[in-house]
């Protein structure tokens, strides 16, 4: 199968469904990325591209398609959706993760929504969710007790966004690790990822 995973910035993936790909890419299939922005509102464009390189390396990741937008102003238009559009296209992937709509960082929302558009003739499209996402309720979970160390080694090679979470005395690997816990415990399962699908087809 082929999983094209999207996102606004650098480290949003590894976040969101980072140990998931890893579980793809382990399992044989193709692992794809398309980010939108460079995150330079949170560093240097070219460290934080660099940081990316480093993170899909650890998921066996097939290509970074990058989407050339300014960090922080993302839009929602036909251009967006028609550049999600073309490399749905190129890929043809299986299965696409995304940002939840509700969230309130504007660039993750605004993305969501483009996504929603672009993928309005695919099959299995799944939100993801992120530190700033809010009212999520997933119903699909991926356990990746297996796979998650490497979803912290993933996060670990975004150095420079670690600290960055404006909450004293909590990094974004502690934020990520006590969410994987949830889920988990949620799911009954150790470690795991969850999704709400937009669509989600099952194969009898």
């Amino acid at each position: 199968m082929k999983i094209l995973a999207i996102a606004a910035h650098p480290d949003d993936i590894e976040y969101g469904c980072g140990g998931t790909l890893v579980k793809y890419s382990r399992g044989g299939h193709k692992v794809y990325l398309l980010i939108m922005s460079e995150g330079e509102m949170g560093g240097q464009p070219e460290i934080r591209k660099n940081e990316q390189a480093k993170a899909a390396v650890i998921y066996n990741v097939e290509d970074v398609f990058w989407g050339g937008y300014q960090d922080t102003c993302l839009p929602i238009d036909k251009e967006i959706i028609t550049k999600i559009e073309n490399i749905i296209h190129k890929i043809e992937p299986d299965f696409i993760f995304v940002h939840y709509f509700d969230d309130t960082h504007q660039d993750h929302r605004h993305l969501s929504q483009a996504t929603v558009s672009a993928t309005r003739y695919a099959k299995n499209v799944l939100f993801y969710e992120g530190p700033t996402t809010q009212n999520f309720a997933p119903s699909v979970y991926v356990d990746i007790s297996k796979y998650f160390k490497e979803k912290i080694l993933s996060l670990r090679a975004h150095r420079s966004q670690v600290a960055r979470t404006h909450i004293e005395g909590h990094n974004i690997v502690d934020i990520a690790s006590s969410n994987t816990i949830f889920r988990g415990i949620q799911s009954r399962v150790k470690y795991a990822e969850a999704f709400q699908p937009l669509r989600l087809f099952i194969n009898i």
